[in-house]
């Protein structure tokens, strides 16, 4: 496993399990002591960790993964997630985008389309969508998210109020029948709620890891969510849940 690969993971283990001791994870990952305390140091680094004596825990300015960090995490079933998404394209002329990378993966296959107009606040989502002329883009500025690569605060959400979407595509941190759809970060969270007010029609994509997580701030309640594309490794029970709140969900 190379060194980004494994850094991802002890990050995602971290923040899964709210610390770790350098024993269990070097026991996970299969290398020394040394080896785990050198990537728990350049983590503290770059704060996404705070090391303890002996171990590591989440750092305290730690809000959610930053995009480079989650781009591998699940790619198959965000992938196919982003295929599915495709089909609700067809009779939109306005679409809205939010980060994140299964949006980013969805805004792949938008540079064989013409004709269509893309409102977003997520950076790399529009510059990548450039490569298109046939595609008119228009993207909020404002604060910029790391952790998504999204325009967000008071700026960001008077620009996205401007537009009348056909279809908003979001992605968000959490899912959850009572919890609603969620993010980890408050002004991105208002960003997002805005662009779903501004939608006749509001699509969440969200892979399986995100069903029944409920993170800091709601973005908006799973009865104002028309769709929720998931993979089928979801757990059946929560999936019910929110299709008894009239939420359609799509397993891909």
């Amino acid at each position: 496993m190379r060194r980004n690969q494994r850094l991802n993971q002890i990050l995602s283990t971290v923040v899964a399990h709210g610390s770790m001791e350098v024993p269990g994870l070097a026991e996970m990952f299969d290398v020394s002591h040394a080896t785990i305390r050198r990537d728990l140091e350049l983590l503290e680094q770059q704060r996404l960790v705070s090391r303890t004596r002996g171990g590591a825990t989440i750092h305290a300015a730690f809000n959610d993964l930053p995009l480079s960090y989650k781009t591998t995490q699940d790619l198959t079933e965000k992938r196919k997630i982003a295929h599915e998404a495709r089909k609700y394209l067809a009779g939109a002329r306005v679409i809205g985008l939010t980060g994140g990378t299964t949006l980013t993966e969805f805004a792949g296959p938008l540079l064989e389309h013409e004709g269509l107009t893309v409102v977003t606040n997520a950076l790399n989502v529009a510059l990548h969508l450039l490569d298109n002329p046939r595609l008119r883009v228009f993207a909020a500025g404002g604060e910029i998210r790391s952790s998504s690569q999204e325009a967000v605060g008071h700026s960001a959400e008077a620009f996205l109020s401007e537009y009348n979407l056909d279809v908003a595509f979001i992605g968000v941190d959490g899912v959850d029948a009572t919890a609603g759809c969620t993010n980890y970060d408050p002004a991105g969270s208002r960003a997002n709620a805005v662009m779903r007010r501004r939608a006749r029609r509001t699509i969440v994509l969200a892979d399986a890891t995100k069903i029944g997580r409920v993170a800091l701030a709601q973005v908006c309640e799973m009865r104002e969510v028309d769709l929720l594309i998931t993979d089928d490794r979801a757990d059946e029970a929560m999936v019910g849940e929110i299709r008894a709140l009239g939420c359609e969900v799509t397993l891909v």
